[in-house]
């Protein structure tokens, strides 16, 4: 089979990989997953979101699975898929894994790391900032970023995980959940000093004032049956009801115009420890009372409710004594006062207009009696100038975070891929040609080994084309590369080098597994254990063999995906690179087998069973078809009658008559250090004999020749 034959097999198969689509889980099965006392309650829309219901019947938050909502694609291609419970004021509950192929966690680290990474969310709001990585500084209450510690070895996965939990779960809030904060709130400027009383309170409107009188009161019960029920409303109609004041004292300016010096010190430690919480005093002089005789402290009151944006403002008593400022009105003085709180996390902003209702509740009937209310609503707002309002912390792009996060090995890793190809694209000849080329070369191969294998997880994998195809099949982006950027600047090194010289740059220099299959030769040799060479005839039909498993591969993501990471283990790089040979035996095995017959036989993986180096070499075909050059220099002595290239290529890629196959080098250059011998290659050693030999004299009739 030539290499143009394999080039179309192939990328027949790729162009069939279409994805199927994902299947939401039934009913039962997400019912299955909620945790008691609550449960799954009625389906909301077409994108899976149910409400959760609490012991009592009422609705508690909502239910719902992110890939219907957020498919980002995984590694893989396909979305990582979680099912979220969050409350009614935003807040996770419960993030539990549904479904994956992240590559890492099939059979790599194992699951248990990634369900780790998912407890993190339980608590936090939606309002916090959350990323994932290392911190780079933090922020004050409700600023303040939140990092969740990703997964060694897999930060790429969750972070993709993370953002697609992110963008799910900000879409259900949008949609269900329009008053609970996406941002920082403003909160009240602690430094802004300013003289104020109770005068400039009024003139500057910030006092809310609504005076209901007893008439109005009948004339919101009037057609009804409790219209006679008020005998003081009925005996003194212009008589005041209701005449309520409310002031937002979360600014320390304001407080400090209208409470003493105890009730100050009180709202001081209060705000010490309800950071977001905002204080607001509410005063009535008239008989409505705020509250009922039932009310208990520190609960919400009963008689008064607000709401903004037409959401509610959750209120609750502060249980704090109120003492006012001696300067204000007598009036104010001998009325009920108290001051409620309210989280302005969740979503309360006392700079925009918001409302307080205040029910007038009457009761019908001496026994069991029916009960009736009235609602009359003031409006209020608090100049901005008296709070700060923080920027939103913005967290940086995913692409970015992982750059920081990785900033030192980039850098190193950059410099190096930069200096190898430098070298091999100007100076590889003189390279090959130096006394010391070998181990150069053997030190080049260990740093890739420890720092681009080991250390950087900068082992690439066929697993990350397949990903690739399929989502460009899907039409889907492919952000996800940016999550790991040591790999990708591999991968865009190995892709210039493709360009350059075909798939001998990346198997032959940075495959951290190949390198290590060739210590393993060089162990061999050292041990003097016998070398296994299979013959030409089977050495090209073993070079068949990695064609067929990227072949079946591609038919696997075909026709199952779901199964597509468990084949992919033919490759042994999550075993020996990534996890460092900690896993289930089997695994191990698997790869020191390759190993150990890597003592005997030179990288029998590269050569005859990676689908990653297939897929390279047909790739790199597809620029031969497009011109590009052959870049080892050939003698017309190669091939006939010199074979000393062929014998000595450890890869069997030169023919008998000397020509390079381009699809099976691997660019370790011990052909092209053999070029520039003189000492070594059969043309210049002839040559050089040649040169050195006398010139041949011929005697002449008469001429005396002296023995």
């Amino acid at each position: 089979m030539t290499i143009l034959s394999r080039l179309v097999l192939c990328l027949a198969l790729l162009a069939c990989a279409l994805p199927l689509a994902a299947e939401p889980m039934p009913r039962d099965e997400i019912a299955a997953r909620i945790v008691p006392p609550f449960s799954l309650g009625e389906r909301l829309n077409g994108q899976g979101v149910y409400s959760l219901i609490n012991s009592g019947g009422a609705e508690a938050g909502f239910v719902f699975e992110t890939e219907p909502m957020a498919p980002l694609p995984g590694f893989s291609g396909a979305p990582i898929n979680m099912l979220v419970t969050l409350d009614l004021q935003g807040t996770f509950q419960n993030v539990q894994l549904v479904s994956h192929n992240e590559p890492i966690f099939v059979s790599g680290l194992g699951e248990a790391p990634f369900h780790r990474f998912f407890e993190q969310y339980r608590g936090h709001s939606i309002s916090d900032v959350l990323v994932v990585g290392t911190p780079y500084g933090a922020g004050g209450d409700g600023s303040a970023l939140v990092y969740l510690d990703g997964v060694t070895k897999a930060t790429a996965s969750v972070r993709i995980a993370h953002e697609s939990l992110m963008a799910a779960t900000l879409q259900v809030a949008r949609e269900k959940m329009q008053g609970i904060a996406a941002g920082p709130p403003a909160h009240p400027d602690p430094d802004h000093a300013e003289d104020l009383d109770w005068h400039a309170l009024v003139e500057q409107g910030l006092v809310g004032h609504l005076h209901v009188t007893n008439a109005e009161v009948q004339e919101a019960f009037a057609g009804t049956i409790w219209v006679t029920d008020d005998p003081e409303a009925l005996a003194d109609p212009e008589g005041a009801y209701l005449d309520l004041w409310v002031i937002d004292i979360g600014p320390p300016a304001i407080a400090r115009a209208v409470l003493d010096p105890d009730s100050l010190e009180d709202l001081a430690r209060f705000r010490a420890v309800s950071g977001s919480d905002e204080p607001l005093l509410v005063i009535d002089t008239a008989r409505h009372g705020l509250v009922s005789d039932n009310f208990v402290r520190n609960t919400a009151p009963d008689r008064l409710t607000a709401d903004q944006d037409g959401f509610p403002v959750a209120l609750r008593d502060a249980d704090l004594l109120v003492e006012l400022a001696a300067d204000l009105p007598e009036a104010l003085h001998d009325g009920v006062s108290m001051i409620l709180r309210t989280d302005r996390r969740l979503g309360f902003d006392p700079t925009r207009p918001w409302q307080l209702h205040a029910q007038a509740v009457r009761a019908h009937g001496m026994f069991q009696p029916e009960l009736g209310s009235a609602s009359f609503s003031l409006t209020h707002t608090t100049d901005p100038r008296f709070f700060i309002r923080p920027e939103p912390v913005t967290p940086l792009p995913p692409w970015r975070e992982a750059l920081l996060n990785r900033k030192a090995d980039l850098l190193v890793l950059g410099a190096f891929l930069a200096g190898l190809l430098l070298v091999l694209g100007t100076a590889q000849n003189r390279v090959a040609a130096l006394r010391g080329f070998t181990p150069l070369r053997l030190a080049t191969l260990a740093f890739v080994l420890g720092f681009v294998g080991w250390w950087g997880q900068g082992q690439l994998s066929i697993v990350t084309v397949l990903g690739v195809l399929r989502t460009v099949t899907e039409g889907g982006s492919l952000s996800f590369l940016l999550y790991d950027p040591f790999s990708l600047l591999v991968w865009i090194a190995a892709l210039l080098g493709l360009i350059a010289w075909g798939r001998g740059f990346f198997c032959g220099w940075l495959c951290p597994f190949g390198a290590l299959q060739e210590f393993a030769h060089h162990i061999g040799r050292v041990l003097r254990l016998p070398r296994i060479e299979p013959a030409p005839r089977w050495d090209a039909r073993l070079k068949l063999v990695k064609y067929g498993l990227l072949a079946a591969l591609v038919l696997t993501a075909l026709l199952v995906p779901a199964e597509i990471d468990t084949v992919a283990e033919i490759e042994p790089f999550k075993t020996a690179i990534t996890v460092h040979f900690r896993r289930d035996w089997l695994y191990v095995a698997y790869a020191g087998l390759w190993l150990a017959l890597g003592l005997v036989l030179f990288k029998g993986f590269c050569r005859y069973a990676c689908p990653l180096g297939a897929f390279m070499a047909v790739a790199g075909a597809t620029g031969r078809v497009f011109g590009k050059r052959s870049w080892i220099a050939r003698r017309v002595e190669c091939g006939s009658p010199c074979q000393l290239c062929k014998v000595r290529c450890n890869y069997g890629a030169i023919d008998a008559w000397g020509k390079v196959d381009y699809a099976e080098c691997f660019q370790c250059l011990d052909c092209v250090s053999i070029y520039q011998d003189e000492a070594t290659c059969v043309p210049l050693v002839l040559a050089g004999r040649k040169a050195a030999r006398p010139p041949r004299t011929v005697s002449k009739p008469g001429d005396v020749v002296i023995p």
